[in-house]
């Protein structure tokens, strides 16, 4: 069941009737694809601001944010954020508003990373496509290699405390003691706290939507005219630089995985080696110029390189696994 379904049929409904464009055309995949991830990522954006400001209210993020980071958790707190990525439907772009709502929250910078690599790098979709596909193996192995990949970059990222990377304004947030004392130590009101639940996820929400929307029309534009299979003809050679060009290719496009996996299913049909087909894609899904444009509102340069490095050195190391082992 796709949630985003009713989006999916608006943006149909904008771009083929009320706009008149030609379906399948250039321009009509891209305002379509336009259409449909606006409203997708705004949507995401506004729902998960406003549900974490009422989560920094009433739950101690303090308190939560220091068993996090003080107790040893052997790994679990990672594997678990690794294993919310995979089960939540989001593509590189709108997995970063649940990002940005962890990250708000308290929750050690390292544990969101391993969502933000993991979410659209091993997503729900490879567990009802891959085994058509590709058979129950490879779709294992996928998951087992990407949450290996997402809990690991996690863990290097803790290690380097780099959260002097992350924008100021996002690790700031007030606990409910000190908002009851600006209301003169009273309680706030239902129809106060809705007020300000929805102040405080508007903050940030409008501060990131500019750049949802420069982020999405460049993704929009390489959706429309930059076709996937341009690059079928360099990824059937059997070489070691295969997998980083695979990658390489990959990575200025944008797309879901849903509309990906059978790209990558007929590169492997056509002859391409599986780890080549798999970094390609993968590379599509999980790093792109409008998931940079985002990120950048949110993280600085240095912290931006780091999570692009991770994850393109993870997608390279899963290609080189799977040519290996298929």
């Amino acid at each position: 069941m796709d949630i985003f379904r009713p989006i999916q049929q608006l943006a149909d409904l904008a771009t083929y009737q009320w706009l008149r464009i030609v379906p399948h055309s250039y321009w009509g995949d891209t305002v379509n694809f336009f259409i449909y991830d606006v409203i997708k990522i705004g949507l995401l954006l506004i729902v998960i601001n406003y549900i974490m400001a009422i989560t920094r209210y009433y739950f101690p993020m303090g308190k939560v944010r220091d068993i996090l980071t003080k107790r040893r958790w052997f790994g679990l707190d990672y594997l678990f954020a690794a294993a919310l990525g995979v089960i939540t439907p989001f593509c590189s772009c709108s997995s970063i508003p649940l990002f940005i709502g962890f990250v708000g929250a308290g929750i050690p910078l390292g544990v969101t990373f391993a969502f933000l690599i993991s979410s659209p790098l091993v997503n729900e979709s490879s567990l009802y496509l891959f085994p058509a596909m590709f058979g129950m193996k490879v779709t294992v192995l996928y998951n087992v290699v990407g949450i290996g990949i997402a809990i690991l970059g996690g863990m290097l990222v803790h290690r380097l405390k780099v959260e002097k990377y992350v924008k100021p304004e996002l690790l700031k947030f007030k606990s409910r003691k000190e908002i009851e004392e600006e209301n003169g130590g009273l309680k706030l009101s239902f129809k106060e706290l809705t007020k300000y639940f929805w102040k405080d996820g508007w903050t940030i929400t409008k501060e990131v939507f500019p750049y949802v929307l420069l982020g999405v029309g460049i993704g929009a534009l390489i959706h429309g005219f930059v076709p996937a299979s341009l690059a079928e003809q360099y990824l059937s050679v059997k070489a070691w630089w295969a997998v980083p060009l695979a990658t390489l290719l990959g990575s200025p496009l944008y797309a879901n995985s849903v509309s990906v996996i059978p790209v990558m299913e007929a590169l492997v049909g056509k002859g391409v080696p599986m780890g080549t087909a798999l970094a390609f894609m993968t590379a599509i899904v999980t790093v792109s110029i409008p998931q940079a444009m985002i990120l950048k509102k949110v993280m600085k340069g240095q912290l931006l390189a780091m999570f692009f490095g991770i994850t393109i050195i993870g997608i390279m190391i899963m290609g080189y696994v799977f040519n290996a082992v298929l």
